[in-house]
């Protein structure tokens, strides 16, 4: 898990407050043939030239010092269907406690790569064992507003592991339907102010005005999981590597 250094302070928010500016209705979701472990074992295998989003706090952090990190992204094929599994950090941690992630943290010396840190960290956090993964590739890095440069490294989990998650670390472990998050459908942009803490909706250009993807999933009994920052703009740039 990225155990960010503590940012600059600023008023606090609450980013499930924060007002909808957009949703990609527009945008066609990715197909379902296209959601199967074949496909993507050999779309990442054989991958198209496609362009990442450049969103805002990933251009603000281009002016900051980053620290190498990666995370797992890790999809289970299931008899519904391939879900991706994500995690909630432990309500006690000091920094961005509660909130939805993918297992990761920052490269240590002896990791050859971003594939060894991701899954040496999920093993640290989950209890996934590596011979339990299979790889299929890297996304381009994501660089945080807290400077972190994060590389996703998306693999296929067996479906019979036995999660153990680190309690001090993670809360909990679950899963959502990549075709739901597959859908920019379901992709909302939201907007706020960082000076004020205050929404900031509109088309007019606001310094301190910072976007965010947020990603909300709702389980079949009720349970709400709010998906954002970060971990939302690295699912939506899968789907961008999916639909080229």
């Amino acid at each position: 898990m990225i155990n960010n250094p503590i940012p600059p302070a600023l008023p606090p928010f609450d980013p499930e407050r924060v007002p909808v500016t957009h949703r990609d209705s527009g945008l066609p979701p990715v197909h379902a043939s296209r959601l199967q472990r074949a496909w993507l074992r050999s779309r990442f295998a054989h991958a198209p030239d496609w362009t990442p989003e450049v969103f805002e706090d990933v251009a603000h952090a281009r002016r900051v010092a980053t620290r190498q990190a990666a995370v797992l992204v890790p999809l289970v094929e299931r008899t519904q269907g391939v879900q991706l599994l994500l995690t909630r950090r432990n309500a006690d941690l000091p920094v961005h406690a509660g909130q939805i992630s993918f297992p990761g943290g920052s490269r240590d010396l002896d990791d050859a790569t971003p594939i060894h840190t991701a899954l040496r960290e999920a093993e640290e956090e989950i209890g996934l064992r590596p011979d339990q993964v299979e790889t299929l590739g890297m996304m381009p890095v994501y660089t945080t507003i807290t400077g972190y440069a994060v590389t996703p490294v998306i693999a296929m989990i067996d479906p019979c592991a036995p999660l153990r998650p680190q309690p001090s670390e993670v809360a909990e472990v679950f899963e959502v339907p990549l075709e739901f998050l597959m859908n920019p459908a379901h992709h909302e942009l939201r907007t706020w102010d960082t000076q004020t803490g205050l929404p900031a909706p509109g088309l007019a250009p606001i310094p301190t005005r910072r976007s965010f993807y947020a990603m909300p999933w709702t389980t079949a009994d009720g349970k709400r999981y709010f998906i954002w920052g970060a971990t939302a703009a690295m699912i939506r740039n899968l789907y961008r590597l999916l639909i080229a």
